[in-house]
């Protein structure tokens, strides 16, 4: 028997999973949850074989959650739905050390033989993605020039970014020329949306 924790924050999703996988007579899933930090907790108590992580989440995403789970509970591997796969987040799922990871798109006999496949230690991409994998652009930002720009992608002016981040606005101007310098963007916005699609932030 194949234990199974989902993590999906949309209701509907998330029980039609439940029910699709509970189907399945060598799959059981042992914990449902909605969001990457319950999915953490929830994986130490139940200690799955897979746990299957939507990337989109609020709080701690998909990708954090599966990096938490490789530090804590290394006989849980990951799999990572998605409802687009941007190369950003192929790559950073490849760097969290997930061991699949497939599109929402994807028919569900794929999501059950993606599970099975993960579970006896194989790895799964969505074959859609192959192409994408091949040309992955590395991220350039820094850490802490993602910190800004998330700071940034919220509404915050450069002020208070440096305020909630203890930088000098002086500092918080380099660090967005650099952003939009690294990123060949127009400006702080469109920075923004070339971070977001590439899923670097």
């Amino acid at each position: 028997m194949i234990r199974v924790l989902l993590a999906e924050d949309q209701h509907v999703i998330r029980g039609g999973l439940v029910a699709l996988l509970g189907l399945e007579p060598d799959l059981e899933v042992v914990a449902d949850v909605g969001n990457g930090s319950d999915a953490v907790n929830a994986a130490l108590v139940h200690r799955p074989d897979v746990a299957v992580l939507d990337v989109d989440m609020p709080g701690v995403d998909g990708l954090t959650a599966a990096a938490e789970l490789r530090d804590r509970l290394p006989a849980c591997r990951s799999l990572i739905l998605t409802g687009h796969g941007r190369p950003g987040q192929l790559r950073r799922a490849l760097d969290s050390g997930v061991a699949g990871f497939l599109l929402k798109t994807a028919p569900p006999d794929d999501l059950v033989a993606a599970i099975r496949k993960v579970a006896a230690g194989e790895r799964v991409l969505d074959p859609s993605l192959a192409v994408t994998a091949w040309d992955l652009a590395a991220d350039p930002l820094t850490p802490r020039e993602k910190d800004v720009l998330r700071l940034v992608a919220e509404g915050a002016e450069p002020a208070e970014v440096a305020a909630r981040l203890h930088l000098s606005a002086g500092t918080v101007r380099n660090h967005l020329t650099a952003i939009v310098a690294k990123l060949n963007a127009r400006g702080r916005t469109d920075a923004v949306r070339v971070a977001k699609e590439s899923g670097w932030i």
